[in-house]
C-alpha cells in the first residue's frame, strides 16, 4: 500500500484513555493512556506502561465512555522512561469506540498484503496485514503472526535473503571475518576493517546492552551477543559508546545473523538505515 494511501486512512487525533489488562505477572492494571493517530483497524497510543506484543486490552474512550477490546500489534517508537507507543488493533471489527465514520475500505478486510517469512521456521507467505500491521512492520521490521507450520503465533518479518540482497558483498566478508575472529581465528586479508569499538545497542521492547564491534564500514558493523535479536528489528546504535559522552542514537537494522558454534552465541550484522 502507498504511503499517500496509508496516510489518508490516518487519523491525528488526541483521545483520552483508559486501558485495562494483566501484565507479565498476571496482576491486573489500570493506567491512562491516549491516542496519537486513529484508523478503521485501531490506533496508535502512548502510555506509560511497557505493553507485551499480542496482549488483550481494554480499551475506554473516555470523552464518549464507549469500551473495546484491542490487541496489542508491537511498539511503535522506542521505550523511554516516559512510556512508548504502541499499534493496536480492533479484536472485533465490528466495535467502534471512537465514534467516527472512516471512508469505505477499497482493500476489503485488511489493508494490505505482505510477503513475509515465519523467523523460527522460515516459512514464506503472502500474508493480509492490517493498516496497523503495516505500520508496525515498517517500523520495527518484525510482527506477529499465526504459523500454519508451527501452529502457535510467531515472529515474521521481510524475508531473509531480501534483506540480505540489499547489501554488498563486503558486507558478507564482514561477517565471515566476525564469526572468524568470534572463534578465535585471525583473518589477516580483512584486517583493515577490523576495529572493536564500544557500542550501545537498545531495542524498541526497552531491551539495551553494551557491546563491541567486530568489524565497521561506513554502512553498518558486526557484532557478537548472546541476545536473540531478529533478522530484520529495527535497533538504535550509539557506536562508539561512552557513558560520560553524548548519547546520539543512530537507527539501524539487523540484516545478518551467524551462530558461534559451541557457543551460546551469535554473529549480527547490522546496517544503518538512511
Amino acid at each position: 500500500m502507498s504511503e499517500e494511501k496509508r496516510r489518508s486512512d490516518r487519523l491525528m487525533l488526541t483521545i483520552p484513555l483508559t486501558v485495562e489488562g494483566t501484565d507479565a505477572r498476571g496482576n491486573t492494571f489500570q493506567d491512562d493512556a491516549r491516542t496519537l493517530t486513529l484508523n478503521r483497524h485501531g490506533a496508535r497510543i502512548r502510555t506509560s506502561r511497557p505493553l507485551r506484543v499480542g496482549q488483550t486490552l481494554r480499551l475506554t474512550n473516555r470523552l464518549v465512555r464507549r469500551e473495546a477490546e484491542f490487541r496489542v500489534v508491537g511498539p511503535l517508537a522506542p521505550i523511554t522512561e516516559r512510556g512508548g507507543e504502541w499499534g493496536i488493533e480492533y479484536q472485533n471489527l465490528e466495535d467502534d469506540i471512537w465514534g467516527i465514520q472512516f471512508p469505505p475500505s477499497t482493500h476489503g478486510g485488511a489493508g494490505s498484503k505482505a510477503l513475509i517469512e515465519c523467523r523460527q521456521c522460515h516459512t514464506v507467505a503472502l500474508m493480509p496485514l492490517s493498516l496497523v500491521e503495516v505500520e508496525v512492520l515498517e517500523t520495527t521490521g518484525i510482527i506477529s503472526k499465526t504459523c500454519a507450520q508451527c501452529e502457535h503465533e510467531t515472529h515474521w518479518g521481510y524475508p531473509e535473503k531480501q534483506l540480505a540482497m540489499g547489501g554488498t558483498a563486503r558486507e558478507a566478508s564482514m561477517m565471515k571475518e566476525a564469526h572468524a575472529t568470534a572463534r578465535g581465528i585471525e583473518q589477516r586479508q580483512h584486517r583493515r576493517v577490523s576495529l572493536q569499538l564500544p557500542i550501545r545497542i537498545r531495542d524498541f521492547y526497552g531491551g539495551s546492552e553494551v557491546a563491541r564491534t567486530e568489524n565497521v564500514s561506513k554502512g553498518g558493523f558486526c557484532f557478537v551477543s548472546e541476545i536473540n535479536y531478529h533478522i530484520g528489528g529495527a535497533i538504535l546504535v550509539i557506536c562508539p559508546y561512552s557513558p560520560a559522552g553524548p548519547s546520539i542514537e543512530i537507527r539501524a537494522r539487523i540484516v545478518r545473523q551467524r551462530e558461534v558454534e559451541g557457543t551460546r552465541r551469535k554473529v549480527y550484522g547490522v546496517r544503518y538505515e538512511k
